[in-house]
């Protein structure tokens, strides 16, 4: 027997999921019933999808490596915590 469930999402995130779901050529009903037997069977949820960094915080990253690399913009390491607040409070 088959019912329905009525699920709140936001617009965008169930506009995104439908052309995914059509690419791979399923519907989304087929997609959602497919986690809810997952989770039936392991009766555990999984959460995979890897955080995104934002394009600025990307940029920032990127030129701290560059400056470690040619040794710039680099402080310390400091041998004590003592010293490392002397060069803070300086």
């Amino acid at each position: 027997m088959k019912t329905i469930i009525n699920l709140k999402t936001d617009q965008e995130v169930k506009e995104k999921a439908q052309k995914i779901a059509k690419e791979i050529g399923l519907p989304l009903s087929a997609v959602i019933n497919a986690y809810l037997k997952e989770f039936v069977r392991e009766q555990s949820v999984r959460f995979s999808l890897e955080p995104e960094i934002r394009p600025e915080i990307g940029k920032l990253l990127k030129q701290a490596s560059q400056d470690y690399k040619q040794k710039k913009n680099i402080t310390g390491p400091f041998k004590t915590a003592k010293e490392m607040d002397a060069y803070l409070d300086a």
